[in-house]
């Protein structure tokens, strides 16, 4: 019994008790408000795409490089980069990652040919590498656990919001005033919260003081993250169920205009409705997650699993219908739940782990999202389109999400133990990595 009650309280590290509420949440606005610009900075080249392409007589390959290498830079240094930050301070790395996007992102608006381009936005990869596990440390560190889940699916939609924002915004300055003025109005946003931000955000008065407490007896911080089954499940099952999410992403407006006969223009602003969706279910699920989990935080993975089936149940359904409105309204409704499992992912990693190494374990977290699914799944579905078409190939892809459950289901099952073990006296764990052998 009284192995359940402290699994019952949650006993993840609470780090919020000396942060006062407006504060905390002046401190969510200004990090909210780097990640939307990361995303704006990162997408708003895909508005001026037809624009270089013709300036500079570029390839679709080209472009599409000066793309990918953002996203290859951010999977390959998000690790390491959360692993400085955390012991660097998070506050001034956070600083560092915009002043250094910022920059790249007006480098791009001032480069004269392709390879200056291309080595700006290098840099804007560089840059927003670790931005977004370091981000979510600093936001779970100042508000208290039973937020977790809604704070995170808050601070992860918006990067869909800032990729929305900035594909759009960059649309208008660049017709309005040229494609230099896209990047440029991109990076003085930065610029200025980037400057903002250390004048308000203090790393004395968001460091959680029980973290240097509790740091003897964690014993190795670094272990915790993947010293239980349960995290590991976390880690994956959150991937596998952004296989589905980002997939869809990822190829609906070239569904939309296969099947719907849909221009760029209209694809486009319909796919933007899903993203955005996608986003409003991030932070509507996590905010379910955390009330219904207050006294039952197994409840959370519950969720979990719930919208892993119920996504999987929403777009089966969608991809059996013809084309039309009732399947753009279920594709909607199953793309707001897909996303729901992001709040409850991200809220028992942070239990689960250290205080000390949030930023770290928050970036194992992004590396498992993005090898398992936003990588992945954009990739393997276009080797299945290739073979049996888009329509049958997205039949196929929402079987992923019963898998993502079966991972979940895993991590229920030993979560209460994984969390008395975590917080048990130092003594008490030497021999708990041996125990966790099967």
């Amino acid at each position: 019994m009284a192995t359940y009650l402290a699994s019952a309280e949650d006993s993840g590290t609470d780090t919020a008790h000396s942060v006062p509420r407006r504060y905390a949440w002046v401190v969510f606005a200004l990090t909210f408000g780097l990640l939307i610009s990361d995303y704006m900075s990162r997408q708003v080249l895909n508005a001026v795409f037809p624009l270089l392409k013709g300036e500079w007589a570029l390839s679709d390959s080209q472009l599409g490089l000066l793309s990918g290498i953002v996203a290859l830079m951010v999977g390959l240094l998000t690790f390491p980069l959360s692993l400085l930050a955390d012991r660097f301070g998070r506050v001034r790395s956070l600083v560092l990652m915009a002043v250094l996007w910022s920059l790249a992102t007006l480098g791009c608006a001032l480069a004269e040919n392709y390879p200056q381009m291309f080595i700006a936005r290098f840099l804007v990869g560089v840059g927003e590498a670790a931005y977004g596990s370091v981000g979510i440390a600093v936001v779970v560190a100042v508000f208290p656990r039973d937020m977790r889940s809604t704070l995170a699916g808050a601070f992860m939609a918006g990067g869909m919001f800032g990729s929305v924002l900035g594909m759009a915004l960059g649309g208008v300055l660049a017709q309005h005033l040229g494609w230099r003025w896209a990047f440029a109005g991109m990076a003085l946003f930065g610029l200025v919260l980037a400057m903002l931000y250390p004048l308000i955000v203090k790393e004395a008065r968001i460091a959680p003081r029980c973290t240097q407490q509790s740091q003897g007896k964690a014993g190795r911080p670094l272990r915790t993250l993947y010293s239980s089954r349960s995290v590991i499940a976390a880690y994956v099952g959150s991937g596998l169920q952004l296989f589905v999410g980002g997939t869809v992403m990822v190829w609906m407006p070239s569904y939309l205009n296969r099947y719907y006969a849909m221009g760029t223009d209209r694809a486009g602003a319909i796919a933007a409705v899903i993203v955005l969706c996608s986003g409003i279910g991030m932070i509507l699920c996590a905010m379910l997650c955390d009330r219904l989990g207050r006294q039952r935080p197994d409840r959370k993975i519950s969720l979990a699993i719930a919208y892993c089936l119920g996504s999987c149940a929403l777009l089966s359904l969608a991809f059996a219908l013809p084309a039309g409105t009732a399947q753009l309204v279920l594709i909607c409704l199953g793309m707001m739940i897909a996303a729901g499992t992001n709040g409850p992912s991200s809220a028992m990693v942070a239990n689960l782990t250290h205080a000390s190494v949030h930023g770290t374990a928050f970036a194992t977290l992004t590396l498992a999202n993005n090898l398992l699914g936003l990588a992945t799944g954009p990739l393997i579905t276009g080797r299945v389109s290739d073979l049996v078409g888009l329509h049958a190939a997205f039949q196929l892809v929402p079987l992923m999400s019963i898998g993502a459950a079966g991972v979940f289901f895993l991590a229920k099952r030993h979560y209460h133990r994984d969390m008395d073990r975590l917080h048990a006296p130092a003594h008490d764990t030497a021999d708990a990595p041996r125990e966790l052998k099967p």
